[in-house]
């Protein structure tokens, strides 16, 4: 098992920026890749982004690309999501996410066996 703690998120303006947080009670030495999804009211989970743990391998939704960034902090077992030029769609209960068996990140949610508790970002327009 994996527990997955998140922080951060909240309320912005549009054109500002937020971080969230995910920390992983622990991971694999070897296969483990974490990701970021998200879910805007009356919409379905969506992709955000994803990352290994070894080589640091990223991948992004479309939406988000050159706004979010995905990066690990391998001694805290952490991931975070830097978002910038945040828009009003933007707005969701942002969830982290955690796969021990396998090595390449995806963007697909059935990959994912751990979750978060969810963060509210919300913008303003």
């Amino acid at each position: 098992q994996v527990q997955l703690s998140q922080s951060g998120g909240g309320l912005v303006q549009a054109g500002g920026s937020l971080r969230l947080s995910c920390a992983a009670s622990r991971r694999s030495s070897s296969t483990f890749v974490m990701g970021w999804f998200r879910q805007a009211p009356g919409k379905e989970r969506e992709a955000v982004a994803g990352i290994s743990w070894n080589g640091g391998r990223t991948v992004y939704a479309d939406s988000v690309k050159g706004r979010f960034a995905i990066s690990k902090d391998n001694n805290l077992n952490t991931i975070y999501l830097q978002m910038s030029s945040l828009k009003p769609e933007d707005t969701a209960i942002y969830y982290c996410a955690a796969d021990i068996d396998r090595d390449v990140p995806t963007l697909n949610e059935n990959d994912y066996d751990f979750w978060g508790q969810g963060s509210q970002v919300t913008v303003s327009s």
